[in-house]
């Protein structure tokens, strides 16, 4: 009986697995308006870009500052954009595997320069910052201070090539940035490393981690782009269009204008 069991639950998986890879591909490959792209965005990087609801329908679009941004960007360029939430690895494969035209919120590192096509600028910046416990003291710490620390960082994300591949840094994969807090507050590591905004308001949206965690350093600056499928039929078409209407919302003030309306509405730290 429990094996019986334990192949159905298998097959229901593999079904509910199978079907949304189905409705990704669907949902590229189904015939579209010519000015109409798909992309993908994660689905769990608030406020740049998150599931509405959670455990929202893949096929639901996310929501946030980068999704405003990518179809604004799109839009001075006369495209409208048809969004999939996903969590950002599957984003990142659908993107290389050209279910998708392009992930977002990427950043460029030595282990995935050549395997996407990137616009330019990039599309914002933001800090990544190394958090621990409330009780740390000592100066701003940078990345060389991590060296024979035990640091914390959610798998599938993409980090700066020098912390993924100094190995006298202790490192420990999560499965979320959620689980990063939960591993900081149980004393399994010494530091985690989050996005300055994303991580502060994940740790206000977490009442046991309000006051017992803190910034203490940086480790960089980091772009965030839009990572074009090199094995698309229109990524490097899309790049380039993306790069123009980037350039044109900077030039007459729209961008800043988007950009202003999301620092008024995100207080920073």
């Amino acid at each position: 009986m429990r094996s019986s069991m334990i192949r159905t639950l298998c097959q229901l998986s593999l079904s509910i697995g199978l079907a949304i890879v189905s409705g990704v591909a669907s949902a590229a490959e189904e015939p579209l308006d010519k000015n109409t792209v798909v992309l993908a965005g994660e689905d769990d990087w608030s406020p740049y870009s998150a599931a509405e609801k959670p455990g929202a329908d893949p096929q639901t679009s996310p929501v946030g500052y980068s999704v405003d941004l990518v179809r604004a960007v799109f839009a001075s360029q006369g495209i409208k954009v048809q969004l999939i939430n996903v969590p950002f690895a599957r984003c990142m494969q659908y993107a290389k595997t050209a279910q998708v035209a392009g992930c977002f919120n990427a950043t460029i590192t030595d282990d995935n320069r050549s395997d996407y096509i990137w616009h330019q600028p990039a599309m914002f910046e933001e800090e990544l910052s190394i958090f621990g416990r409330a009780d740390n003291t000592g100066v701003e710490m940078r990345l060389s201070d991590l060296r024979g620390k035990r640091v914390a960082y959610t798998n599938g994300y993409t980090y700066p090539s020098e912390f993924m591949h100094d190995s006298r840094i202790q490192k420990f994969a999560a499965v979320s940035d959620g689980a990063l807090i939960r591993m900081l507050l149980n004393k399994r590591v010494d530091y985690i490393l989050l996005n300055r905004t994303p991580g502060w308001m994940r740790i206000d949206a977490t009442p046991e981690a309000r006051g017992k965690v803190k910034r203490v350093g940086l480790v960089s600056m980091d772009g965030f782009w839009v990572a074009f499928s090199k094995q698309h039929p229109q990524g490097e078409r899309l790049a380039m269009t993306f790069s123009q209407g980037l350039a044109q919302m900077r030039r007459d003030g729209s961008y800043q204008r988007l950009q202003d309306e999301f620092r008024r509405r995100v207080s920073y730290r």
